[in-house]
């Protein structure tokens, strides 16, 4: 369920927003991605499996890392640039890292997790779709904003979600197809968006 609810808005959303909307638009794009996360994280996590511990979930790189963030946005408090660099190598890598290890998982792909890959991969925008285009006429969003939530509404299942399928050994290898299979599908549900949107 959670790779059918979460979109890939970080890898992908992030830089097709700015793409089609500039930077003006960049801060509601990182706004809707880090909630996203949060979200993700933590009702997913839980969704994913009923035993993931609210403590571990709450004390989660990612969690203290969005807490901090907030802090520093709120506060207007930047940590020094010599830290400030570490933790953008460190979050620079992680990309890279979290694509080799849905690679490796990809080795062990049956041709039973195909279908069910491809269910996932057409469900995931196709459902957004559904929601994000009533739902921003709904909330009366126009301009900017309605564009954005219908074109991260279109975005294909996020990688992450392999993560916490790995973590908690739900499917891997089945969410890694609908990962792969959706990426690939956007080629043709993000124009789409894209056209929804504009």
């Amino acid at each position: 369920m959670p790779v059918v609810m979460f979109t890939n808005c970080g890898n992908m959303g992030l830089p097709l927003a700015l793409l089609a909307f500039g930077p003006q638009g960049f801060g509601a794009a990182v706004a809707l991605f880090s909630i996203s996360n949060l979200i993700h994280f933590s009702l997913g996590a839980r969704i994913t499996s009923a035993s993931a511990s609210t403590k571990e979930l709450l004390l989660s790189p990612l969690m203290i890392a969005s807490a901090l963030g907030f802090a520093s946005a709120v506060s207007g408090v930047r940590p020094p640039e010599t830290i400030f660099t570490g933790m953008k190598l460190l979050g620079d890598a992680m990309v890279p890292l979290m694509l080799f290890a849905l690679g490796v998982r990809l080795t062990q792909l049956r041709r039973r997790d195909v279908p069910r890959g491809l269910l996932g991969a057409f469900a995931r925008p196709m459902i957004g779709l559904a929601v994000g285009v009533p739902l921003a006429w709904a909330l009366g969003l126009e301009g900017m904003a309605r564009a954005q939530l219908i074109l991260f509404a279109a975005l294909p299942p996020a990688v992450m979600q392999f993560l916490l399928a790995e973590r908690y050994a739900q499917e891997p290898e089945r969410v890694a197809a609908m990962i792969l299979l959706g990426n690939a599908l956007a080629v043709v549900f993000v124009p789409l968006g894209l056209a929804l949107a504009l």
